[in-house]
């Protein structure tokens, strides 16, 4: 390079990297401006428990806990942690990687004894983030960061869902969502969707009937179909009118799914509903937990040309509104007693002061504990949004 041109940035040099050498071009730029010694990228696996290291294919490097532990610990309180090691010359930093509110991961950068100061962290913060975006970009042209996030194999089934998903978590000043599948591996008629304007935000939870390959098959078209209807400008009980036709014509009434769909006005916190099925909503305000009652309708591909009808309900700043899949609210236990809302309150209680990633993967922990041994036998889908919304004036602001 010639001496006069300027040296590109560091998210220039990341976006020119391939798209398997973003963790090798990562380290060699924290090595030239931050002396790090060892950088390794670690992302989160589908069912949130470990944390994989990023390396060449096959990957082969011990994971460690997405819950306890420095870089554990990052991850799920999504702060900086600085861990001070054995060696007294380095220090290691854990920094989270979330890409506009979606969790991914923790990036583990060893710099010298001295180098682990605030602003110092604060800039290594910067950096992962960037990564992140990137990372996020990479997966399109490479399977290297969708290996890593897995343990173990996916069902053909889960591996359809988990590429339906907009992913496990969005964030904007006016709400910030986080979302659970369970059981990660083999999710089969589960899903979640999303979708942001200036605004207003759309928000649906499906959950179609059967198991396997055939209930990923069916989700997949409601989720389609929904997507088609959204981005055509639809309201949202037209959504609902052309999912269920979509369904019916392939089905002809012998699979549907029950959908919840929501429609938030960013502006002045009404939201607009309609309740097609067996998804639960309910409103957690203060320290109170109340479900949201809706007019339960006719799930989607039941029976030809249904149509159906919205409804509306507020919230209010600090609310917290938790979606649940029939997975959550109908599974028994070892005794036959139903998850039900007893034991979902307790958990929704034990859980306000945690962000809302946290407190989706609660409740299927929860759900978990309660079936026991024998494991789940359904999908399970927690969907957990934070309210806050605008003050007055920010009409229209489209942050």
């Amino acid at each position: 390079m010639n001496a006069a041109e300027p040296v590109p940035s560091a998210e220039a040099q990341l976006r020119s990297a391939p798209p398997h050498a973003l963790v090798a071009t990562a380290g060699r730029l924290l090595a030239e401006r931050f002396g790090a010694r060892d950088v390794t990228l670690l992302l989160a696996d589908y069912g949130l428990t470990v944390l994989q290291p990023v390396t060449h294919l096959p990957l082969t490097d011990e994971p460690v806990s997405a819950q306890d532990g420095p870089a554990g610990t990052a991850f799920t309180t999504q702060n900086p942690v600085v861990e001070v090691t054995a060696d007294p010359a380095t220090q290691l930093v854990h920094l989270p990687i979330t890409v506009r509110g979606d969790r991914l991961g923790v990036l583990s950068v060893r710099v010298p004894g001295s180098g682990a100061d605030p602003g110092t962290v604060l800039r290594l913060g910067d950096f992962a983030t960037g990564l992140g975006h990137e990372v996020a970009t990479a997966g399109r042209d490479t399977d290297l960061y969708l290996q890593a996030r897995r343990t173990r194999r996916l069902t053909l089934a889960a591996e359809m869902q988990w590429q339906l998903l907009p992913g496990r978590g969005c964030a904007r000043e006016e709400y910030v969502i986080g979302a659970h599948l369970e059981p990660a591996y083999a999710i089969g008629g589960d899903n979640f969707d999303w979708s942001t304007s200036a605004d207003h935000l759309t928000l649906t939870v499906t959950d179609g009937m059967g198991e396997g390959i055939e209930a990923s098959l069916l989700t997949n078209l409601a989720v389609s179909a929904l997507r088609n209807a959204r981005r055509a400008g639809i309201g949202l009980a037209d959504q609902a009118c052309l999912a269920d036709q979509a369904l019916f014509s392939q089905y002809g009434g012998k699979s549907y799914a029950s959908t919840l769909l929501l429609r938030f006005d960013l502006d002045t916190g009404t939201v607009r509903a309609v309740d097609a099925g067996s998804p639960q909503l309910y409103r957690q305000r203060g320290t109170t937990v109340e479900r949201v009652e809706l007019e339960a309708q006719l799930p989607l591909g039941m029976f030809e040309e249904t149509l159906y009808e919205e409804q509306t309900f507020h919230v209010e700043p600090g609310d917290r509104l938790v979606a649940i899949s029939s997975g959550v609210h109908g599974t028994r236990s070892a005794t036959g007693e139903v998850f039900g809302e007893g034991v979902l309150r307790q958990v929704l209680g034990a859980t306000r002061q945690t962000q809302p990633h946290e407190a989706a993967r609660s409740v299927v922990a929860g759900l978990i504990e309660h079936v026991g041994d024998e494991g789940l036998l359904a999908d399970a889908a927690v969907v957990c949004l934070d309210w806050t919304g605008r003050e007055p004036g920010e009409a229209g602001s489209g942050r």
